[in-house]
């Protein structure tokens, strides 16, 4: 439990970023579920701050007890973790031709958004109680298969961005662990060769959305037609924004998904140009905060811990804000603490809190 010298680095500042963010998310799910003539669950917004109610429990609990705790528990998180990825391709609810959620009650809960913590976690402790040994390179092939698992069954739901966001982690904490950059950069130089390989087994509608995000307009009226208009709303919010709930893009329904992977474009509308870099800023703020903590650590476990999260943070941000604007493919990854959905955000909010505990604790191991 917390001392006064560890609550002494307690990040106030890391914690008032996160439930900033959260309150711009409410207002932003709040707008995107008002539009005019389209029947949304009024209650968008009430289960947003029910999933943060419970994220809130996990967020503290994180931070009381010891990421050491969590550490010596990961291999068994991690395995229960993937447990739920198999069943939930045999049991989960299959929505936009996905199956990645397991529907319980009016809530959908998603594993493969947790995966990549747990993935942070295995790896953390094998390059942690490893640190002397990582040069060689039979020390990659343990981190290999743990990527790999969830890394084939995510792929399986299927849900590409999440994969892929799963090997900028894997080489992160690998690096930071002390792994030799010749093998990386050759693992890194291999996977970009089988790229014509892997092209054969994207499904159809994966293929449409890299050729679309190529030329958008191949497409104009179906796989082109939201990226089209998530440019179209996030453009014309020019400078200041046309103000909250005044967004014609979003209002008039013309903006697709606006609530959950596209919602960076309706702050665009509203909040204008100067609204979006504020939002962008914060998540530099956070990220930032979390390379920090990683370079004060003298723990390994520790610094693989905040380099993980600081770097699934990071792309996070880059990947969803890059695909509304049309600088990267469509590939489904929410922006964390305001895209609606729950798993996400409890992920992103234990997240914060391993942040923290790390942060408070860097020089106790």
């Amino acid at each position: 439990m917390l001392d006064k010298m560890t609550y002494r680095d307690f990040d106030r500042t890391l914690l008032f970023i996160t439930f900033l963010l959260f309150a711009i998310g409410l207002l932003a799910i709040y707008s995107a579920t008002q539009a005019k003539e389209l029947v949304f669950n009024e209650g968008y917004v009430m289960r947003q701050a029910t999933w943060m109610a419970v994220g809130l429990v996990f967020l503290i609990i994180v931070i009381a007890l010891s990421y050491q705790k969590f550490i010596d528990a990961s291999y068994i998180l991690y395995g229960i973790n993937i447990a739920l990825l198999m069943l939930v391709l045999i049991l989960g609810h299959i929505r936009l031709g996905a199956q990645r959620w397991f529907a319980i009650g009016g809530f959908a809960f998603q594993p493969s958004e947790f995966i990549k913590l747990t993935l942070i976690l295995v790896l953390a402790n094998y390059v942690g109680a490893r640190k002397e040994a990582m040069g060689g390179i039979r020390s990659l092939v343990a981190p290999a298969v743990f990527l790999a698992v969830p890394f084939l069954l995510v792929l399986l739901q299927p849900d590409l961005g999440t994969a892929l966001l799963l090997l900028p982690i894997f080489f992160s904490i690998l690096l930071v662990g002390g792994v030799n950059k010749k093998y990386l950069i050759g693992m890194i130089v291999m996977g970009f060769a089988a790229l014509p390989f892997f092209w054969h087994f994207l499904r159809d509608y994966q293929r449409q959305r890299l050729l679309v995000f190529l030329n958008p307009n191949i497409d104009p009226l179906g796989a082109g037609y939201t990226i089209i208009q998530s440019k179209i709303a996030s453009g014309s919010g020019g400078l200041f924004g046309k103000g909250w709930l005044a967004g014609t893009q979003n209002q008039l329904n013309f903006l697709p998904e606006r609530h959950t992977d596209f919602i960076f474009s309706v702050i665009g509308e509203e909040w204008g140009f100067l609204g979006a870099v504020a939002v962008t800023f914060l998540y530099f703020l956070i990220v930032k905060r979390a390379f920090i903590i990683e370079s004060l650590t003298t723990d390994m476990y520790g610094k693989a811990i905040a380099a993980g999260i600081g770097m699934m943070l990071a792309l996070q941000v880059i990947i969803n804000v890059g695909m509304t604007i049309g600088l990267m493919p469509v590939v489904g990854i929410p922006l964390p603490l305001i895209s609606y959905g729950g798993s996400s955000l409890i992920t992103t909010l234990v997240a914060i809190g391993l942040l923290i505990n790390v942060g408070m604790r860097r020089s106790t191991f």
